[in-house]
């Protein structure tokens, strides 16, 4: 019925979305949901490029980066996904992710990740570790980004009001930006606390 697996995948996703009635959220998982599954790169993938043209726009995808496991998310690797998918992706963000390897925990805090990533983005979720305790530090040091990346849009916005500014003003860090060994010292502080008070709750 359908000459290739893309424009099959957009008709059905396209199908159900209409029938639920467009919701806001509506998430599409493609075949190719990191760079390393493209081919032969993102830009230049038949199979991305049909979903970009053939998925109604009110359908957000889901992409992973450069990998399936991403150590590095970068503005250049969102604006190519972008360009193609004809809509800023969701990152469904694997660097928790331990389902693969049971006998690993991750318990840094959230890094690798540009600063000036979020108008890069139509949303962000955590894969987290299996194991649900394990994961304050990460969820902690999340929000701490999260929160940075919010104030240093805020801050970017001000700054192109300024009218008086000096060409150049703008790049680079600004003060609050995030740091990861920062978030992780806050994350841990917290965490003791939630132990301790856990500890003293009766039947522990």
């Amino acid at each position: 019925v359908f000459p290739s697996l893309a424009q099959a995948q957009a008709s059905v996703a396209n199908e159900v979305y209409q029938e639920l009635g467009q919701p806001s959220i509506f998430l599409f998982c493609p075949t190719e949901y990191c760079s390393s599954l493209c081919s032969p790169s993102p830009s230049q993938s038949c199979y991305l490029l049909t979903l970009g043209q053939e998925l109604l726009p009110g359908i957000s995808v889901i992409w992973t980066g450069p990998k399936v496991v991403s150590q590095e998310l970068s503005a250049t690797v969102l604006e190519e996904v972008e360009g193609v998918l004809q809509r800023r992706p969701i990152i469904w963000d694997n660097l928790y992710a331990n389902d693969y390897d049971c006998r690993r925990v991750f318990l840094g805090p959230y890094t690798g990740r540009a600063h000036g990533l979020m108008p890069k983005l139509h949303g962000l979720l955590l894969n987290p570790n299996c194991e649900l305790q394990a994961n304050f530090i990460p969820i902690h040091t999340l929000s701490t980004w999260f929160q940075s990346e919010l104030r240093s849009c805020h801050h970017l916005e001000h700054a192109g009001k300024e009218t008086a500014a000096a060409p150049g003003d703008n790049q680079g860090p600004w003060e609050g930006s995030y740091s990861p060994q920062e978030a992780l010292e806050l994350a841990l502080l917290d965490w003791v606390a939630e132990i301790n008070q856990q500890a003293l709750e009766p039947g522990r």
